[in-house]
């Protein structure tokens, strides 16, 4: 019954649906219990009269009953079934939508191939539950109460409580089985999982593998750990398979007990041999509720272990709350004290950073790997949470803007630059959908990416490939640059998004930056040669501002900066003269 408690909503919300649904069930089933009935009359009549004529109307009427069941089944079918994969739909966009508004905390407990497997094995397993666990569950219950009431009630009670004593041992070992179904298929969804994610991993760093030789190792792991989701799932189906005999031997039971009492009570005159033949036809009708309590028993057991793995996600709290319900008033980001610590990290990754970014400037943070740039991005969109206060964005506090409009203030361009796999025109539209094809020329010029793409046998339509593995670093760069500036959203951030690009390249892309008067940027690179045009440049080291200043100032000083800037002067004329 847990399953269907966590899906009361569903079933409150389609009640009307399941309704006719049950309604034509029940009719099916009434149906079905006078067939049997109707065949002992006929037999008896055949051996009374030795005529075709009233047996003739009894088979036109057996074919029409038969007929009016066909059509049931098919519209109860439709409806109940339907109604599951409504449900199967509606779990995944909710799982879908928890996983949109979580933070950058949940993703870093949660690997992608166990989320893969819970969308897909866990929600189809509750789907099954709520379509076929319906149909078993009330069907199966409705047939078994109607054959005994037809057994008890119009054959004879004595004959039938004879044959249902198997039914009690049957219970027993159903109730064994499920319960050791339900802990051996949630050990088989969490090994899918591990399955899932080995798989996703080893297809995304193929090209790793390959490079590093460790294509048999890799194998080794990967078919480690299928022989354990293997052995998992075998170990499911080879205690389900015990059903069938369960089953199987209590009906045998049953059968035998009630032919042989059934046959004294013949010879004793007690029973015809019409009402024998329809009791036999009405244990048969037994077939089908014991299977349905066996196979609703294994589906619940599954869904059962699949519902709680999705909601360990569904109920969790967003690790970013979304209550904000103001709109800032511009876009000044105020940095003010700005302290912060990994979850389970005692050591803070930002020390007491403060700033001011006034619209329409740019603003450039470098320093050593590590040195908490990429954590400072994060928080300023919000990816964690900073404290009261700690950030804000034109005297408002983070946290009191809503996380769709703060987001939207944003286009993000990270080191590792992301394509989906599809055109080069869709990727760059992706930051505007509504973007005319010239929007986008003209953002692929500002990154400086046009004349490459326009090389491209396809152009503008060739197919990147998943991850755009299809180009280089920094054509994928520069394309992911021209989706966040199709975006037109007033703060560009560039986490150190010219890391692939050249020199001459590079200066190209933050000449055409500087001209966008309407939008602020923030630079983060390795290189100061992309920030010595910034308007004020932060230089950090163990989580901490240690200078600040324009180029100039910080070239002159005698610190992490000049002392950078030198070495790499030196680089870039050592690399001049060699080539």
């Amino acid at each position: 019954m847990q399953l269907f408690q966590h899906l009361g909503w569903f079933f409150r919300r389609y009640w009307l649906t399941y309704t006719f649904a049950l309604l034509m069930l029940v009719i099916v089933a009434l149906i079905n219990m006078a067939i049997p009935w109707f065949i002992g009359q006929t037999i008896d009549h055949l051996l009374a009269t030795r005529t075709m004529a009233q047996a003739k109307y009894d088979l036109l009427g057996l074919l029409l009953a038969s007929i009016i069941v066909y059509l049931l089944r098919y519209g109860w079918r439709r409806m109940l079934f339907g109604t599951s994969y409504k449900l199967g739909n509606l779990l995944r966009q909710q799982f879908y939508q928890r996983l949109t508004r979580q933070g950058q905390a949940f993703y870093n407990h949660h690997s992608t191939g166990d989320l893969m497997a819970r969308a897909t094995n866990d929600i189809d397993a509750v789907e099954i539950a709520a379509g076929e666990g319906i149909l078993s569950g009330f069907d199966g219950l409705l047939t078994f109460i109607l054959v005994l009431v037809m057994m008890f009630i119009f054959i004879d009670w004595q004959l039938a409580a004879l044959a249902i004593l198997p039914f009690p041992f049957m219970g027993i070992g159903f109730y064994r089985l499920s319960s050791q179904i339900h802990h051996q298929f949630k050990t088989t969804l969490d090994r899918f999982s591990s399955l899932n994610e080995q798989t996703q991993q080893a297809m995304t760093g193929i090209r790793m593998i390959k490079s590093m030789g460790r294509e048999s190792i890799e194998a080794e792991q990967f078919d480690q750990i299928a022989e354990q989701a293997a052995s998992s799932t075998y170990k499911v189906q080879r205690s389900e398979a015990l059903f069938d005999p369960i089953i199987q031997l209590s009906l045998g039971a049953a059968l035998l007990i009630a032919l042989l009492a059934g046959g004294w009570q013949i010879h004793e005159g007690r029973l015809t041999v019409g009402q024998l033949t329809s009791f036999t036809l009405y244990l048969s009708e037994l077939i089908w509720p014991m299977f349905a309590f066996g196979w609703l028993m294994n589906i619940l057991q599954r869904g059962n272990a699949a519902i709680e793995r999705l909601d360990e996600l569904l109920t969790l709290p967003d690790t970013i709350e979304d209550h904000g319900q103001f709109t800032p008033r511009g876009y000044q980001v105020t940095v003010s004290h700005l302290t912060f610590h990994y979850p389970d990290i005692p050591q803070p990754s930002l020390k007491n950073v403060s700033f001011r970014l006034r619209e329409n400037r740019v603003f450039g943070v470098v320093g050593a790997t590590g040195a908490g740039k990429s954590t400072l991005l994060q928080l300023l969109m919000r990816y964690w949470e900073s404290g009261e206060g700690a950030i804000q964005i034109s005297g408002t506090p983070l946290r009191q803007i809503p996380l769709a409009q703060l987001r939207a203030l944003y286009a993000y361009v990270p080191q590792d630059a992301f394509l989906f796999s599809a055109t080069i025109m869709e990727n760059i539209r992706m930051g505007r959908p509504a973007a005319t094809d010239e929007q986008v020329y003209q953002a692929a010029k500002l990154a400086a990416i046009d004349n490459d793409i326009r090389q491209f046998p396809d152009g503008y339509q060739t197919t990147v490939g998943e991850r755009g593995v299809t180009l280089s670093g920094g054509q994928r760069q520069r394309i992911s640059i021209a989706r966040a500036l199709i975006s037109d959203a007033p703060l560009l951030i560039l986490d150190d998004a010219l890391s692939a690009v050249d020199i001459r390249t590079e200066k190209i892309i933050i000449q055409h930056l500087r001209q966008r008067k309407t939008q602020t940027l923030i630079i983060v690179s390795h290189r100061l040669s992309a920030v010595e045009h910034a308007d004020e440049i932060i230089v950090m080291a163990h989580g901490e501002v240690i200078e600040r200043g324009k180029h100039q100032q910080l070239i002159a000083g005698d610190g992490w900066y000049s002392r950078m800037a030198a070495y790499q002067q030196m680089e870039q004329a050592m690399e001049s003269t060699s080539s």
